[in-house]
């Protein structure tokens, strides 16, 4: 189901917690298992939580509760922008806006090109950097200007 690689990744943080509470790294587990896969179908979920010892429902609950998770096929860059209100009273609407309108989609859409998903987000605690956008849940990009938009997506199309 998953590499080998991917299990000695969820394994080395099984060992960050005590012997009989393996389902602590589940959060964890599930990232490794969608950096893999690309994104959580029932059956990698069901995997993960055989490997931890835990109920499927608990893991679903995990996975649908974040986010960051991905429960369906996105593009190859998923977007997620704040929206919350530090941001939006800081250019997020705008910023929004402007990738919706370059892009040609709305939140929980893909580009036809098949490139973007964009996600709505909450608070990403940069509010300092608004408008913040997060890339594939691993790249923060702050102070977003349309030239900053601009030359991102260029970056990512490649």
């Amino acid at each position: 189901m998953l590499s080998t690689e991917s299990i000695k990744k969820i394994d080395r943080e099984i060992t960050k917690y005590p012997p009989d509470q393996r389902q602590s790294a589940v959060m964890s587990a599930l990232a490794i298992a969608q950096d893999e896969k690309g994104w959580l179908t029932n059956e990698t979920m069901d995997f993960v939580a055989h490997y931890l010892g835990m109920p499927p429902i608990a893991v679903y609950e995990v996975a649908t509760f974040y986010n960051m998770y991905n429960l369906q096929p996105l593009g190859k860059c998923k977007i997620t922008i704040c929206t919350n209100l530090p941001c939006a009273l800081s250019g997020a609407n705008d910023a929004t806006a402007y990738i919706q309108q370059k892009l040609g989609i709305g939140f929980n859409q893909t580009s036809a090109d098949g490139k973007f998903t964009l996600k709505e987000g909450e608070c990403m605690g940069a509010c300092g950097d608004a408008p913040v956008l997060l890339v594939n849940n691993k790249r923060m990009c702050g102070f977003m200007s349309n030239d900053k938009i601009d030359r991102l997506l260029e970056e990512l199309g490649e």
